[in-house]
């Protein structure tokens, strides 16, 4: 037996799972030259070596929660990250010349596809599940999930809020329509700003294709920020958190709504930088409370009121974007093809068995400018 194979075979083993077993996390593998590749290309070569048909598994997202919780996908990782660590180093890889290339490259792929995926307010983010009572399918969790961002600020009617990555401006219309709110979105995609421009109409919300640096608009009773966080760059967290200090009212809120990392890193997982979302980042607790931290001279830059980790939840959101994306593929498949099958399902899998392994976290965190007198209240 090949020496790969058999470090292969023991790294697996140590997170319960067989190569070519029968249980529908075992790895099917369809080409033994897949040891060598995984272990010369690490995690990239592991995502390129599946959308190219070489292995499969029956569960896919119970194999990768398998690989997180064992660390396993962790040591593979290493393998193929240093350049682009150094390249992290070395440039600002979410630059304004940058900002829009994961628009390009992830929300403007096509309506047609997020449309049939997403819940019907087109939430591209984790939903609130595990609400009081909790949630009976994706558009009630996403519903949940908008009211309780409304709730932490405390929103009222006639109030202006700013949401930074409002995406097909969902939360806007939840804002408008439920809570009397006036809201200004900002995204970087093209395809999101024309659908949330012709979905609104009639309600009190601008939307702007814009990036968050050149938002020039005074005082803002409130800030939200949902699901775009990943697209700043650790190297631009205090320039954002200038920004929006800069831009709210001295008694508003501002809710930031994150993926987040349990540890401090420089860089994205390999295959998803490349084929999904490129130039990301996944901040730690660490990198986000540095970024908000006091100012050399006076005031706070801002205060955290509350920090709510409900990262489970991301998983059952990923699994149902899933079932949504599988029933619907007979309709797609002409237009995007069995690759991108491949690499849709790889994407959304591996995500859901990350969460679930509580490898990574859904952070809602609340701020305001100086502090609430009193005291905030925490709300879930």
């Amino acid at each position: 037996m090949p020496k790969s194979k058999q470090r292969a075979e023991s790294l697996l083993a140590a997170a319960g799972i067989s190569i070519n077993g029968a249980r529908p996390w075992d790895i099917q593998v369809h080409n033994e030259k897949l040891y060598d590749r995984v272990f010369s290309g690490g995690t990239l070569a592991a995502g390129e070596s599946y959308v190219d048909g070489w292995w499969e598994v029956d569960d896919l997202s119970e194999f990768f929660f398998r690989l997180f919780r064992g660390g396993v996908a962790m040591k593979l990782m290493g393998i193929s990250i240093a350049p682009q660590i150094l390249k992290s180093k070395l440039l600002n890889l979410q630059s304004p010349r940058r900002a829009f290339a994961v628009g390009e490259k992830h929300y403007d792929i096509g309506n047609d596809l997020y449309e049939q995926m997403l819940d019907k307010r087109m939430i591209y983010s984790c939903g609130y599940w595990s609400g009081n009572p909790p949630a009976g399918g994706l558009d009630e969790a996403q519903e949940a999930k908008l009211d309780l961002i409304c709730r932490k600020i405390s929103l009222k009617k006639g109030d202006k809020v700013l949401d930074i990555g409002c995406g097909w401006g969902g939360f806007a219309k939840f804002a408008a329509e439920r809570y009397g709110a006036k809201v200004v979105g900002v995204t970087i995609s093209k395809e999101q700003a024309a659908w949330a421009r012709e979905h609104s109409q009639g309600s009190d919300i601008e939307i702007r294709l814009q990036d968050w640096r050149e938002i020039q608009d005074g005082s803002f009773k409130h800030i939200v920020s949902v699901g775009m966080f990943e697209h700043v760059g650790q190297k631009n967290y205090r320039a954002f958190m200038e920004k929006v200090r800069e831009l709210l009212s001295d008694d508003g809120l501002f809710l930031l709504h994150t993926i987040g990392n349990s540890k401090t890193t420089r860089n994205l997982e390999p295959w998803v930088n490349k084929y999904i979302f490129p130039n990301g980042h996944l901040p730690s607790m660490t990198q986000i409370a540095s970024a908000a931290d006091r100012r050399w001279f006076g005031e706070p830059m801002l205060v955290m009121e509350d920090w709510h980790n409900f990262g489970p939840d991301y998983d059952k959101t990923l699994t149902a974007w899933f079932n949504n994306f599988q029933t619907a593929w007979p309709e797609l498949k002409e237009k995007y093809g069995e690759r991108f099958y491949r690499m849709w399902k790889y994407y959304l899998l591996s995500s859901s068995g990350s969460f679930r392994a509580r490898n990574i976290h859904v952070w809602q965190i609340v701020y305001s400018k100086r502090g609430v007198v009193g005291g905030y209240t925490s709300i879930r």
